[in-house]
């Protein structure tokens, strides 16, 4: 179990939307995770609004929930995700419609501004949100007020603002895909969410959580880490978070003998029976890749490694004529980080955009030609 003096943050029991990414335990017991609490709570009872930032996985809407429930606010919260938006429908689902205001629209219907009057309103991966729908967004903030469409009479709004990203929206900025004036809206107060590789006092304090949550359901008898595990689990890098911690813990328990978790039991990528991985050999299928990158690193030429990335991705997409899933599972990434990723080279297409004519790429030195006159 975790320590006494340990703050733990859990989900609602009722609460099953978006379960596969999400962080479902948030503890604080290493130093730096302490010092984050103490800001946070400093912060939560005022209307300031709050931009947390983080990788997947962190517990970034764990600390939104709490900020609501220190609040004093009696309203509810309402979590959005942003990523999952479909873009037709957003400022319907943000602001709400009349009945007759587009086609479909059968009855007269709150968004999720109204929806969260007098709570809090949280904005998950905010860096996703269109441009059109961030310049409505800012007009909201701004007038503290929402007309539904189809109506014309303005929603009086009290509302507190809690959004989070886990990318650097001032490089999304830079790159014209996220509006500096919204972001000093949302950006009032700043509570960064460190990966759970830099706050290491809280990898055994959780382990030792999920394994109490999981055994309890399981009826396993006292689960407990061996010395070796425990040496495992704060060696690795944990690129997925508390999220992945949960899911190798759970699949330790399903396995372990007698409820006791030794190496062998924790499912870790780069980890064989408790000891790292050897490195991969590049595969012999790719004849002279590793030369011809080896030469454009030797050239020194700038942003070689922003190159190559955006060429895989692009790539990627190309060989899966555009869909997004298809392009995830050939490059062995997720879906989510794959957008993060296109949203960093700009490869977001807008709505009207599809990718249906494959780019030409001369792979040979890595260079793109320039672009042919219609």
């Amino acid at each position: 179990m975790p320590p006494a003096t340990a703050t733990v943050l859990t989900l609602p029991l009722e609460d099953k939307t978006r379960p596969s990414i999400r962080a479902k335990a948030l503890l604080f017991a290493d130093p730096s995770s302490q010092a984050l609490l103490a800001q946070a709570e400093r912060v939560a009872p005022s209307d300031a609004p709050v931009l947390i930032c983080g990788e997947t996985g962190t517990g970034k809407e764990l600390l939104a929930r709490h900020l609501h429930e220190l609040s004093g606010r009696r309203g509810p919260f309402i979590a959005v995700n942003c990523g999952a938006i479909s873009e037709t429908l957003a400022e319907s689902e943000f602001f709400g419609h009349e009945a007759g205001a587009f086609t479909g629209a059968a009855g007269r219907r709150e968004g999720w501004f109204e929806a969260a009057n007098g709570g809090t309103l949280f904005l998950d991966e905010v860096g996703d949100l269109p441009l059109a729908l961030q310049v409505k967004l800012l007009r909201v903030l701004q007038e503290r007020e929402v007309v539904r469409l189809g109506a014309r009479r303005p929603i009086p709004l009290d509302i507190r603002l809690v959004s989070a990203t886990n990318v650097d929206l001032a490089e999304a900025v830079a790159a014209g895909h996220f509006r500096l004036d919204l972001l000093y809206r949302l950006n009032i107060v700043a509570l960064r969410l460190p990966p759970l590789r830099e706050r290491t006092g809280d990898i055994l304090p959780l382990a030792r959580h999920f394994l109490s949550h999981y055994g309890q359901r399981l009826g396993a008898p006292r689960p407990q880490l061996s010395a070796a595990a425990e040496s495992i689990l704060l060696g690795y890098a944990w690129p997925g978070n508390i999220r992945e911690l949960e899911n190798s813990l759970h699949c330790a328990l399903l396995t372990a003998d007698h409820g006791l978790i030794e190496p062998r039991h924790l499912s870790l990528r780069g980890v064989v029976a408790g000891r790292a991985a050897e490195p991969a050999a590049v595969p012999v299928g790719w004849p002279g890749l590793t030369e011809q990158l080896a030469e454009l690193i030797a050239s020194a030429e700038p942003d070689v490694h922003q190159r190559v990335e955006r060429l895989l991705i692009e790539q990627g997409l190309s060989a899966s004529r555009g869909n997004q899933v298809q392009a995830a599972a050939r490059l062995g990434l997720t879906r989510h980080v794959l957008r993060t990723l296109m949203k960093r080279h700009g490869l977001l297409p807008s709505p009207t955009v599809a990718f249906h004519k494959e780019p030409q790429w001369n792979t040979a030195r890595l260079v793109r030609p320039a672009s042919r006159s219609a």
